[in-house]
């Protein structure tokens, strides 16, 4: 049975002295023994963030790393550093990597491949811009970020690889997509996998959806029958706000 995951993307935001008020308020909640719950703060936090919740049943995320495990890549994060602070579960592909950090299919199949290797989780993202769902190219989009990204993994890599979908158009924007779109295409993207894996492997992979979830609209969403929870944005960013999607199952 796949898991259900709500996870908090920080993006570049909170501070030392934020992040630990944040975990302060956070290690008083009761979470639901059936939810997963994640957070993915800035590099600077993620040490304090793993040791202040070491007792705590949260996982720690990063929000990217480089493919290559050493070398001269100034400013640059590996998985070898990451798990070193005990982080082992990675967001990788996010559309902001992929917009205004110019990351390719084949930069993010490196990636995937790496953190692989290293035995860490993926949570791999996939999403379409406005433009391209306009012309009815989002399933064919989705496809070959999936093909180039994640594909060249063995199946048994599948069992720590999470997928996100994000639909562009509404990260940040306000807007959402409607459940019925985000199941359309949540289903898309599993029948894909069953495709090219197995229908075995497909239902057992998790798949998020991030595009402005919100404590008003995540019961409804996380209701479709293909969307296994959210990867959270801004609404992660207070605790209130993100355990009622915590909750929100």
């Amino acid at each position: 049975m796949r898991k259900k995951i709500v996870a908090g993307n920080w993006k570049m935001n909170h501070d030392l002295a934020q992040t630990e008020m944040f975990l302060v308020d956070l290690k008083k909640q009761v979470l639901p023994e059936e939810v997963t719950v994640m957070i993915a703060p800035a590099f600077t936090n993620l040490n304090h963030a793993f040791n202040s919740l070491r007792e705590h049943p949260v996982t720690v995320a990063a929000q990217n790393m480089h493919q290559n495990n050493n070398g001269a890549f100034t400013g640059e994060v590996s998985a070898e550093m990451l798990k070193s602070l005990g982080v082992e579960t990675v967001i990788i592909g996010h559309s902001e990597r992929r917009a205004q950090f110019n990351e390719t299919n084949e930069i993010l199949s490196e990636k995937v491949k790496t953190a692989i290797a290293n035995k860490m989780t993926v949570i791999f993202c996939v999403g379409e811009e406005l433009e391209e769902r306009k012309q009815n190219n989002h399933l064919k989009l989705i496809e070959s970020q999936l093909t180039e990204g994640v594909f060249q993994q063995p199946e048994t890599a599948w069992k720590n690889i999470v997928i996100a979908y994000e639909p562009v158009w509404a990260i940040g924007t306000g807007e959402t997509a409607t459940p019925q779109q985000a199941q359309e295409m949540h289903q898309h993207i599993r029948t894909v996998i069953a495709n090219k894996y197995s229908k075995s492997t497909a239902n057992d992979v998790s798949i998020l959806y991030g595009g402005s979830v919100k404590p008003n609209n995540a019961s409804e969403i996380f209701n479709q029958p293909d969307v296994d929870g959210g990867l959270i944005g801004g609404a992660s960013l207070e605790v209130e706000s993100f355990m009622k999607i915590v909750n929100a199952f």
